[in-house]
């Protein structure tokens, strides 16, 4: 099958991705598209006909981190038990933005906002809020199907992602050590979907 425009091989895609996590966390905002192109072992036209701008393969690459995040979600039997689908949805998202290179990437980005809008509104529209829509889109389900009662299924989200994230993805951010443990990260995941499956239960 000829290939579309613009469209390159997935494991191409993936190599391109993994070598901008790396020249980005190692020189910043300010790393080369040619750097990037040289670790991926592709070319920098290759890149641009692909993503376009830096600010979009940054979207790409949260894209793909979120992908992960909302994985229980789409897991199959997650609509039909949602408590167990909420906790796993928490444990990966708090996972997520306390990890090292999670923490690196959001200060380069932080960092940067002033300067390169685009990559801030890029990080934010492809992050927080693919993510949150993607819950959104969860407790809609459920709610049709009579296991949750949500009436606002995008506000009920933000709902559930604050009490997740608390101030540990800040504290994180600060460097200061909160010493989380894979028991506590599990912890705080199965409380905060029993405290909102009790708030929105049928």
């Amino acid at each position: 099958m000829p290939r579309v425009a613009g469209q390159i091989d997935l494991a191409k895609g993936e190599a391109i991705l993994d070598a901008a996590v790396e020249v980005l966390g190692e020189r910043g905002l300010a790393a080369s598209m040619e750097e990037v192109a040289r670790r991926a072992g592709v070319s920098k036209q290759t890149i641009y006909n692909h993503y376009g701008s830096k600010a979009e393969l940054i979207r790409a690459l949260v894209d793909r981190r979120v992908a992960d995040i909302t994985a229980p979600l789409e897991m199959p039997g997650a609509d039909e038990h949602p408590e167990a689908t909420l906790a796993g949805f928490a444990r990966t998202m708090l996972q997520a933005i306390i990890s090292p290179r999670a923490t690196a990437m959001m200060r380069l980005y932080i960092q940067g906002a002033g300067e390169a809008p685009d990559v801030a509104r890029a990080v934010f529209e492809a992050g927080p809020k693919a993510s949150r829509a993607r819950l959104a889109a969860f407790l809609a389900r459920e709610t049709a199907d009579g296991r949750l009662a949500v009436d606002d299924p995008a506000m009920a989200a933000e709902f559930f992602g604050g009490m997740v994230v608390g101030t540990y993805q800040l504290a994180d951010l600060l460097g200061v050590d909160r010493g989380l443990t894979q028991v506590q990260i599990d912890a705080i995941a199965v409380e905060a979907a029993r405290r909102f499956m009790r708030a929105y239960s049928v």
